[in-house]
């Protein structure tokens, strides 16, 4: 028995993150970081293969409601295997937080950046190098935030 988390627990892990001490009407960008650096150093209970727990961080302008805004989404992935421990699927648990556009915002331009646990050494160095892009973001309070669970 291990006392890690499993995969279905994680969505409901970064919403409690998140609202530590907050309502997510006063979640600025920097205690969205906060929380998504902490679910990030969390381990789950995965299988010990380099893809099955990987980090997305991600920015842009998209238009994913409707209107063109400014998206930075916090991902975390897990791959799920079936009952034989061969792949069936990923799961990705998102926090995205969204902007409204403006030129200094859309200057960024778009980023991805993978990190895979069990693959790659220094998360904390990976983290540090995120946060960068981050810059402009800091203080200010998204628009819109969406956490929610999806099969890709």
């Amino acid at each position: 028995m291990h006392d890690k988390p499993r995969i279905e627990e994680a969505l409901d892990v970064l919403r409690a993150e998140l609202e530590v001490g907050r309502s997510t009407t006063e979640l600025t960008t920097r205690a969205a970081w906060l929380a998504f650096m902490r679910f990030a150093r969390l381990r789950f209970a995965t299988a010990p293969t380099p893809d099955s727990d990987g980090l997305l961080f991600q920015y842009g302008t998209y238009a994913f409601s409707g209107r063109p805004m400014f998206t930075v989404d916090l991902t975390r992935q897990f791959d799920i295997s079936d009952d034989g421990g061969e792949h069936d699927h990923y799961v990705q648990i998102h926090c995205e937080l969204r902007y409204e556009c403006e030129p200094a915002l859309d200057a960024l331009g778009s980023s991805n950046s993978w990190f895979f646990q069990n693959a790659n050494a220094g998360l904390d160095e990976w983290l540090t190098a995120m946060e960068g892009h981050l810059e402009l973001l800091m203080a200010r309070v998204p628009s819109e935030v969406d956490v929610y669970e999806e099969p890709v």
